[in-house]
């Protein structure tokens, strides 16, 4: 097996990850569900050999010391994936994931119109929140694209490893990658201060030190993009609050009202044709009402402020759901419990 066949594999199943992990044939999942292919287990040597064919000298020193090591790499124009390779306890593994090349459009995800308003933001903070495999970086390549089609801004992106390539339009776009063109999140995000920047965004904001430039960017007038891994919106501006140490929380309260202009909460569910994906938003505005929540701490109230706030583009995920199920775009949960129990 070889890369071109790892190629052929996701697109006859339209994949959207290819693992291979020694011991077992190539896995591919296909709207969320894992499906085993035909043929012979892979080896070892099998995944070592597909792994160091798209990796340079630099990456494979990597991951021969650190065990583990995530990279993009691009066959041509239209194929890329984000590969992360580990050791373990069975050798090298390694997960594909599919980049697509072609950057969705606002139609093309169906997204509710408050997308183009929060793009249109001079600066503060934008949080796109769900679990891995969600497809925050989708959403959040779609908003960016539509800036730079849009807007005469300074795009810049810090990213480990860099994804969707953002072709400048009407915008000015710069692509950093951690390990190649910068040692960090928190160096990249220092220098960003200082390389007249419009538009941030942070692959991840997964430490305190990148938290805290991240706001400091927001309050410098910078509208910054930032993906967390969090289950709901009010989930994802607590972890953000929790990054930071007990003695800096309320500081941190205060900043984040004072930047935060929305979060986003994203999960993908099976379409009622069987084919596809279709995600659900749960959608939270920096209004005064939000605001003062998080400056009170009291955040547990943001998902009632959500419920009733449809005027201003909120809407909480129970009804996101709900309102896909109604208009019969996704399962309704009756119907996957039917499905479950003839299963």
């Amino acid at each position: 097996m070889d890369i071109t066949q790892i190629l052929a594999f996701s697109k006859e199943h339209q994949a959207s990850d290819v693992l291979l992990i020694a011991g077992n044939p190539p896995v591919v999942r296909v709207d969320g569900a894992l499906k085993k292919l035909k043929g012979d287990s892979l080896t070892n040597q099998d995944i070592k050999s597909i792994i160091y064919a798209v990796m340079d000298d630099q990456q494979r020193t990597i991951l021969e010391q650190a065990l583990e090591i995530d990279f993009a790499v691009s066959f041509g124009e239209k194929s890329r994936f984000r590969v992360n390779a580990f050791y373990n306890r069975s050798g090298l593994g390694a997960v594909f994931r599919v980049v697509p090349m072609d950057i969705p459009s606002f139609e093309d995800l169906d997204l509710p119109p408050i997308f183009e308003k929060i793009c249109e933001k001079k600066g503060g903070l934008v949080i796109v929140s769900g679990a891995s495999g969600a497809g925050k970086s989708t959403t959040m390549a779609c908003m960016l694209n539509h800036i730079n089609e849009t807007q005469a801004k300074h795009i810049l992106t810090i990213e480990d490893p860099v994804e969707f390539i953002h072709q400048p339009q009407k915008s000015l776009v710069t692509q950093r990658e951690i390990g190649q063109d910068t040692e960090s999140y928190e160096k990249a995000v220092r220098s960003a201060l200082f390389e007249d920047v419009n538009v941030l965004y942070l692959g991840q904001i997964n430490d305190y030190k990148t938290a805290k430039l991240a706001l400091q960017a927001a309050e410098a007038g910078i509208l910054v993009f930032a993906t967390i891994h969090a289950a709901s919106s009010t989930k994802a501006v607590n972890r953000l609050i929790d990054s930071f140490p007990v003695e800096e929380k309320e500081m941190t309260r205060q900043l984040l009202s004072s930047v935060l202009e929305a979060v986003i909460c994203q999960q993908l569910l099976p379409k009622k044709s069987g084919q596809g994906r279709m995600a659900a938003f749960e959608i939270l505005i920096g209004t005064n009402a939000v605001k003062n929540l998080i400056k009170d701490g009291k955040t547990m109230q943001l998902q009632s402020v959500m419920q009733t706030s449809a005027r201003f583009g909120m809407i909480s995920m129970d009804l996101a759901v709900s309102d896909l199920e109604k208009y019969g775009v996704v399962e309704t949960s009756s119907e996957k419990e039917i499905f479950a129990q003839a299963s």
